[in-house]
């Protein structure tokens, strides 16, 4: 009996020689089953040509055999990869550390493979190899990591020809983004503190040029303004510890300052113990709110009231609106914009008289 050239049922009586000791192949696929690898092909990639019958007689080929579709089958058979790059800045941080993360488990959910470059600079030229390494390795899409106003710049002269979504940072060409609602956040974080009694509130800001930190900084501003409270000017950290003490103690000196906003946890956690050494209590003489809500926020003394970003769900995000874009559909719309929450703990309290 011949074998099938088309998407017909696979004959009867077909042969289950044994391939032990060697790796199935998709040629003994078709053998096994009665196929062209043409069909086997089509199974692989859900092609709706192909007759029930003959689908369940390939996997039942390839069950038998123990086969696995390797990557480079896939990839000829769809023009795919199934493999994404991702492009990480100041990786070691919690927030983009805690994206990375999802966006893995997200993309091997979704049936893709994942490969990463920390950057350590942002310039263009670093952010074009990058992605020429990615191209070179025939990444389906990419995501970016690029919190930095600058990166944003660098990867839209980059010209990707795949498709590309960017994290905390919406590019003006229009290319896809997701962020976590920082307006919001900052916004919520200040009206809670004056809330509570406090005549204005000082700002311990990330660096200038980063996305979020600026924004805090704007949605601070703008929530002193509605109030009519004194708008002091921001003090400028680095996103670290030893930022956040060092402001902290200048802060600290001030018996006028007794409410402190900062714009991420870690620098909250120096700004407690600048406090502490100068011997002004929290939340008594100083109200204190940091930002992310690290695994450790709640553990400190006291806790820390701050603002909680879900990067898990950013990663989430960014992942299915890439495969969106690659399978050009909208199917499952994405919204860029996730929401924050305030969680109040023992760190903030009444307005000392």
């Amino acid at each position: 009996m011949s074998r099938s050239t088309d998407d017909g049922p696979a004959p009867r009586g077909r042969s289950r020689r044994s391939f032990a000791g060697t790796r199935p192949v998709m040629d003994d696929v078709a053998k096994l089953a009665g196929v062209s690898k043409q069909t086997v092909s089509r199974v692989l990639n859900d092609h709706p040509a192909v007759r029930p019958e003959t689908r369940e007689a390939v996997l039942e080929a390839m069950r038998t055999l123990g086969y696995r579709p390797s990557r480079s089958a896939r990839s000829l058979a769809s023009g795919r990869t199934r493999m994404l790059g991702v492009i990480s800045f100041d990786a070691a941080r919690f927030g983009p550390a805690s994206i990375l993360t999802a966006i893995n488990g997200a993309a091997q959910e979704a049936g893709y493979l994942v490969s990463s470059i920390a950057l350590d600079t942002a310039d263009r030229d670093t952010v074009v190899r990058a992605v020429d390494r990615l191209g070179a390795e025939g990444a389906d899409g990419v995501i970016a990591i690029a919190p930095q106003l600058w990166v944003g710049k660098a990867l839209a002269e980059a010209a990707l020809d795949v498709p590309l979504v960017v994290l905390e940072n919406d590019l003006e060409d229009g290319t896809p983004w997701v962020t976590a609602d920082s307006w919001a956040g900052a916004r919520a974080a200040t009206d809670h503190l004056l809330a509570l009694g406090h005549e204005t509130v000082r700002h311990v800001a990330g660096p200038q040029g980063w996305t979020s930190a600026d924004r805090r900084v704007l949605s601070w501003t703008a929530a002193l303004k509605a109030a009519g409270a004194p708008v002091p000017a921001p003090l400028f950290g680095d996103w670290s510890p030893d930022s956040g003490y060092d402001l902290g103690r200048r802060l600290a000196d001030r018996t006028d300052v007794t409410a402190v906003f900062a714009s991420n946890d870690q620098m909250a956690l120096g700004v407690l113990r600048a406090l502490h050494e100068a011997g002004r209590r929290v939340p008594e003489d100083v109200s204190v709110v940091g930002y992310d809500d690290i695994p450790e926020a709640a553990h400190l003394l006291p806790p820390l009231t701050t603002v909680r970003t879900d990067f898990a769900e950013i990663g989430r995000r960014s992942l299915r609106l890439l495969v969106n874009r690659i399978g050009g559909t909208e199917d499952s719309p994405v919204d860029p914009v996730v929401p924050v929450e305030l969680i109040v703990r023992r760190s903030t309290g009444p307005a000392p008289r």
